[in-house]
């Protein structure tokens, strides 16, 4: 393998670890952040004449650590300075001195605190619920994925300084707040990883609803994937993570056919199945079955209902039954007007739409949600109600316009156009 290959790979592989223990060791995201890129660059200009270390992780982490005791050493010493020339001009120095025991701190951590995987704390603290929704994921995104500020922002679709603003103040909350870099335990983990599953499907969500031009969306969902392997690595005893995993793994197998090659939405039951990932879904099958086993969370439950989907060899062969069960199943786990619409579409394809109608009626709190209307549209279609189906697909475009999705759009138009043709 050439250096710069190698190197690429250690920064892939690497990036996270080091950056999440350094921020344990300087208690700030910012220093850390600029000690790892201090790290790598010293990597690239020492590694092609003495090698690759057997360690390339805990070279980093000191590499890393050393460069930021450099820096704390200088600001020391211009604080020093900048404070007795405020004596003699009869000023006070306004800023705060470098303790001399985080420096002292920092030198006497031994070989075995700096390559401890600190990860887990990373991604606890990205998550956490005193941040707001739109902070954590765009810091998780920063710290465990990676991705510059600005592709970030290209991705969400976001002005750059939104994004960037959202991680300053993401990151002067976690100081301010004085947020704790640990992970929870007991209760406190099972109601805190709720929020980090959260996050990860949240981003996952993002790129599953991009189109096939929208290249940096679409990478979300592989990213997001790649974080919930990690997050399985760290907590491997937890089926709410071994769900979200499968669920991600089992929507996603079906991303090479959601599309028509002009960027067209392909329903469920009209795609090209032979395009699925039959590797993804043997994996992500394998996966639901294993966390239903440990346990019947929201996420394994999901997962299930989606290996039903991913099973059929066609539309026509789905198990409707099975997934209506799951669904009732779900909602005592998930009471929520959306689970109780996904049922009613269920329950439609199994037992009429009319009995799916029937739910849809009573349904309250969903008027502002897209799903919602195109499929009372579809329903009242089934039951011949072409008058109020068009008025439902009506409604459905003008969300998907204002949500500014694009090819659920076009999709909706023509549904609409085809039915006020008839």
């Amino acid at each position: 393998m050439e250096f710069h290959e190698q190197y690429e790979q250690i920064w892939r592989d690497e990036r996270a670890r080091v950056l999440a223990t350094l921020i344990r060791l300087l208690g700030s995201f910012e220093l850390a952040e600029e000690a790892v890129q201090e790290a790598f660059t010293a990597a690239l200009a020492s590694w092609p004449n003495s090698g690759v270390p057997r360690n390339p992780r805990a070279w980093l982490v000191s590499a890393g650590r050393n460069k930021a005791v450099d820096g704390l050493r200088r600001s020391a010493v211009e604080q020093r300075r900048a404070g007795e020339a405020a004596i003699v001009s009869g000023w006070v120095a306004a800023s705060e001195a470098v303790a001399p025991e985080q420096i002292a701190a920092l030198e006497a951590a031994s070989e075995e605190e700096t390559v401890a995987d600190d990860r887990l704390r990373l991604i606890f603290t990205c998550c956490h619920p005193a941040l707001a929704e739109e902070a954590q994921v765009a810091l998780t995104l920063r710290t465990l994925g990676g991705l510059t500020t600005e592709a970030i922002a290209r991705a969400y679709l976001k002005p750059l300084p939104t994004i960037a603003q959202r991680l300053v103040r993401a990151q002067a909350k976690i100081r301010d707040a004085r947020i704790p870099y640990s992970v929870p335990r007991g209760e406190q983990l099972s109601e805190r990883l709720d929020a980090v599953l959260m996050v990860l499907y949240l981003i996952f969500n993002e790129g599953y609803g991009a189109s096939p031009n929208e290249t940096e969306r679409q990478a979300l969902c592989t990213e997001a994937i790649r974080l919930a392997r990690l997050l399985l690595e760290l907590l491997p005893s937890e089926p709410e993570v071994r769900g979200l995993l499968a669920l991600m793994l089992l929507q996603h197998a079906r991303h090479g056919a959601r599309f028509t090659a002009e960027g067209d939405l392909v329903l469920l039951e009209q795609q090209d199945r032979s395009a699925w990932d039959s590797a993804a879904i043997a994996e992500g099958s394998q996966l639901a079955a294993d966390a239903l086993r440990a346990g019947v969370g929201a996420y394994c439950l999901q997962a299930a209902i989606a290996a039903v989907h991913d099973h059929a060899l066609n539309a026509g062969e789905t198990d409707w039954t099975q997934i209506v069960g799951l669904y009732d199943v779900l909602l005592r786990v998930q009471p929520s007007p959306v689970v109780e619409l996904n049922r009613a579409v269920a329950v439609a394809m199994d037992r009429g739409a009319q009995a799916g109608l029937e739910i849809v009626a009573a349904l309250q709190g969903l008027e502002g949600y897209l799903p919602y209307w195109a499929a009372k549209a579809q329903m009242l279609l089934w039951i011949g109600a072409d008058s109020s189906a068009a008025k439902a697909y009506a409604r459905a475009v003008e969300l998907a316009q204002a949500a500014g999705e694009a090819s659920q759009e076009r999709f909706l138009r023509g549904r609409l156009a085809a039915v006020e043709s008839q």
